[in-house]
């Protein structure tokens, strides 16, 4: 891949450049998050050498603070599928599970206008059972009855594309087979809002045509869908809007092609560790996406309320605090003393001793 493949800012016009992505207004909103925050606090091992006999019976820990989610707030419509990227560690799926309801947040709120239902019903599959048994099973599990689960398991057989495997135990699949069984059951459920983590990335190309086509039909029938993966190419052949993830933070929101754009720029360059230049890419990034996350952001009453924070310090303090968040200061103009900055007059000392003492001639 060359240079030119991965320009640090799209190339369309200016006009084009500074207008908003703007969600369907007449769809109504079904996944709204204020302010959502997930920080998790666990021991820190402290590995620094010690001598004597205690450094050998016990090791010294202390609790940190781990932020995986700072402060998100999202408006997503009915209709829409969002893509989220983002680099291992981004917050990315810690997000998705908060949206599903998996994990509550520490801090802010998730509202939704239906259950959301993260890929998955792991908790009811079992691995001694065949691929089609268990695809019974996870429909019986997400509330459907047995007549209908039994009418539907075909379909989802073939839309898992897993073949004869179907019909093996699931203890022998691989993990891809395993996520692409999983998709099939969650999408033919035909929930309301669905959220998806990496599956799609695991099948080849006749499982991609086939979920591809089943995603379109839930959105058509006024369904909301949500995609994690870390690769934009796969966003892009889905999603019509993408939330980039950095750190915990949402970087940029809004239309596929120029979020994924800017997001290869970013991970080239850090990739063949050109920091600098990654830099004022993610910082451009960070930047442009300001006027969209201002517009996703909700006044509500509890906004005033006191956060409720802790003695336990951050593992790694926040890494845009340096780079974005700018800090309003008094400004030092050439030759000018404000009058707060002026020093009380004293008496300047003589540069000779001897004049003091009188012995001058």
């Amino acid at each position: 891949m060359d240079e030119s493949s991965a320009n640090p800012a799209p190339t369309e016009d200016d006009d084009h450049h500074d207008t908003l992505w703007v969600a369907p207004e007449a769809s109504p909103l079904t996944v709204v998050a204020h302010r959502v925050r997930m920080r998790y606090k666990v021991p820190r091992t402290d590995r620094a050498p010690r001598s004597g006999l205690l450094s050998k019976l016990s090791t010294r820990r202390s609790m940190v603070s781990v932020s995986a989610v700072r402060g998100v707030d999202l408006l997503v419509r009915e209709g829409e599928f969002v893509g989220i990227i983002g680099r291992n560690g981004s917050g990315k799926s810690t997000l998705l599970r908060m949206l599903a309801g998996v994990e509550p947040p520490t801090a802010g709120a998730v509202y939704t206008s239906a259950r959301p239902q993260l890929l998955g019903v792991s908790a009811a599959l079992m691995s001694d059972l065949t691929g089609a048994e268990n695809i019974k099973l996870g429909f019986l599990a997400l509330g459907m009855s047995p007549e209908k689960a039994e009418e539907l398991v075909p379909h989802a057989a073939e839309l898992s594309a897993l073949g004869e495997a179907v019909d093996l135990p699931m203890r022998t699949y691989s993990s891809g087979m395993s996520s692409r069984l999983k998709f099939a059951i969650s999408v033919m459920a035909q929930p309301k809002i669905l959220m998806v983590d990496e599956a799609l990335s695991t099948g080849d190309a006749t499982f991609s045509k086939r979920s591809k086509s089943k995603m379109d039909e839930l959105l058509e029938n006024a369904g909301t869908v949500f995609m994690v993966n870390h690769a934009p190419r796969a966003i892009e052949n889905v999603c019509s809007r993408v939330i980039w993830m950095e750190k915990g933070r949402v970087v940029m929101d809004g239309d596929t092609k120029e979020v994924a754009a800017m997001y290869r720029s970013f991970t080239y360059r850090m990739a063949r560790d050109r920091e600098d230049e990654a830099t004022g890419i993610l910082r451009e990034a960070f930047m442009h996406g300001e006027a969209q996350r201002a517009a996703s952001v909700l006044t509500l009453p509890e906004d005033e309320s006191p956060v409720v924070t802790d003695n336990v310090p951050e593992l790694e303090p926040d890494p845009f605090d340096a780079i974005f968040e700018r800090q309003m200061r008094a400004q030092r103009f050439p030759g000018v003393v404000f009058p707060s900055e002026r020093r009380p007059e004293s008496k300047t000392a003589d540069p000779d001793p001897a004049f003091r003492r009188g012995e001058h001639s």
